[in-house]
C-alpha cells in the first residue's frame, strides 16, 4: 500500500491529467464531434472525485480539515469549480459550457500540482489562530463562493467573447420563466387557450380557442448569460455567509469582528461588486453586455481577494501562504 504522501502526489497529478484531458475533449468536441464532450464531462466527474480523495487523504494524514495552506486551498477551489461546472452543465442540456469552464479548473490544479514548491505542499502544524472549528465553516464556504463566482464570471467573459461585434437582444428573463426565454429545449408544444369575443349583435360571450406555443432553444450567447447569472446568484449568498462567519471567528481569535485587514477589505470589495451585478439584473432588469462587464471586473476582484493580497502585502490572513 502506498504511503499517504505518495498517494497524495499520485492523486494531485491524476486530477491535473484528468482535467487537462477533459479540456481537450471539450475543445475537440466543440470543433468536430459533440459526442466527444461526453468524455469531457466524464473526466470532470472523475477529477472531482479524485480531488475529493486527495483532500480526504490529507485530512487523514494531518488530522485537520485540509484548508491551512495555499496548496490545499487551491485544490479545494478546483474541487468547487468542478462541482459547479457539473451543476452548470446539467442546466444547459449539453451545450458546450465546458469549453470555457474547464480551463479554469485545469489552470488551478496545474499551478498547485506543478508550480508550488514541495515546502508549500507539505502539511504543517496549524498555527494557533487556525485551531478552531471555524476553519471548516468559514474557509470552506468562502472557497465555495469563490468557485461559483469565478465560474459565473468566466462565463460572462465567454458571453462577451461570443457576442463580440453583435447586437445583443435577450428575450425574456434570465431564469427562463417567461414565454420568450426558456432555459432549455422543450420538444413538445405547449397547449394554451385564448379567449375571444364573437362579433355581432353586441354579444359579450367569451369563447376559448386552443393556441399552440412552441418553445425555442436558447442560443449559445443566451445560455452563457443565463448560466453566468445563476452561478453568481449561487455564489453571492455563500460569500455573504462566509464573510459573516469570518467576522465571528475573527472576534474569537483576535478580539475584533472587523480589522480592515487586506483580505477583509478585498472581500468587502468583492461583495460590493457582485451585489452591484445582482442589483443590475434583479432591480434594473439589465441583461447581456453591461452586467457581463461588471462580472468580468468581478473576476479580477475575486482573484485579487483570493491570491493578490498575499502578494501585495502582509496581513492577518497571510500565514501559511506566500508571506
Amino acid at each position: 500500500m502506498l504511503p499517504l504522501s505518495q498517494l497524495q502526489q499520485l492523486l494531485d497529478n491524476t486530477s491535473f491529467a484528468l482535467l487537462f484531458g477533459s479540456m481537450l475533449f471539450y475543445w475537440v468536441g466543440s470543433a468536430f464531434n459533440k459526442g466527444l464532450s461526453l468524455w469531457g464531462r466524464a473526466g470532470m466527474v472523475a477529477a472531482n472525485l479524485t480531488i475529493a480523495s486527495l483532500l480526504l487523504a490529507r485530512w487523514l494524514d494531518a488530522g485537520y480539515f485540509p484548508l491551512s495552506n495555499l496548496y490545499e486551498s487551491l485544490f479545494f477551489l478546483a474541487w468547487a469549480v468542478t462541482l459547479f461546472h457539473l451543476v452548470a452543465e446539467s442546466m444547459t442540456k449539453g451545450k458546450l459550457v465546458g469549453v470555457f469552464t474547464s480551463p479554469l479548473a485545469t489552470a488551478i490544479t496545474a499551478f498547485a500540482a506543478l508550480k508550488l514548491p514541495d515546502t508549500m505542499q507539505r502539511s504543517e502544524p496549524l498555527v494557533p489562530a487556525l485551531k478552531s472549528n471555524w476553519l471548516m465553516m468559514h474557509v470552506s464556504v468562502m472557497l465555495l463562493s469563490y468557485g461559483a463566482l469565478m465560474l459565473g464570471s468566466v462565463l460572462a467573459v465567454a458571453f462577451l467573447f461570443v457576442t463580440h461585434g453583435q447586437e445583443v437582444s435577450l428575450a425574456g428573463n434570465s431564469l427562463g420563466t417567461s414565454m420568450n426565454g426558456y432555459s432549455g429545449k422543450i420538444d413538445s408544444p405547449i397547449e394554451m387557450t385564448e379567449k375571444i369575443a364573437p362579433s355581432g349583435n353586441g354579444s359579450t360571450l367569451l369563447l376559448e380557442k386552443p393556441v399552440t406555443l412552441t418553445a425555442r432553444e436558447l442560443t449559445l450567447g443566451e445560455t452563457l448569460d443565463n448560466i453566468s447569472y445563476r452561478m453568481i446568484g449561487l455564489g453571492f449568498p455563500l460569500l455573504t455567509i462566509g464573510i459573516i462567519a469570518g467576522g465571528v471567528w475573527a472576534n474569537e481569535a483576535w478580539g475584533s469582528y472587523w480589522s480592515w485587514d487586506p483580505k477583509e477589505t478585498w472581500s468587502l470589495i468583492t461583495w460590493l461588486v457582485f451585489a452591484a451585478y445582482l442589483h443590475m439584473r434583479l432591480t434594473r432588469g439589465w441583461q447581456g453586455r453591461k452586467p457581463a462587464i461588471v462580472a468580468t471586473v468581478g473576476l479580477g476582484v475575486v482573484w485579487t481577494c483570493y491570491l493578490g493580497v498575499n502578494l501585495l502585502g502582509k496581513g492577518l490572513h497571510s500565514y501559511g501562504w506566500f508571506l
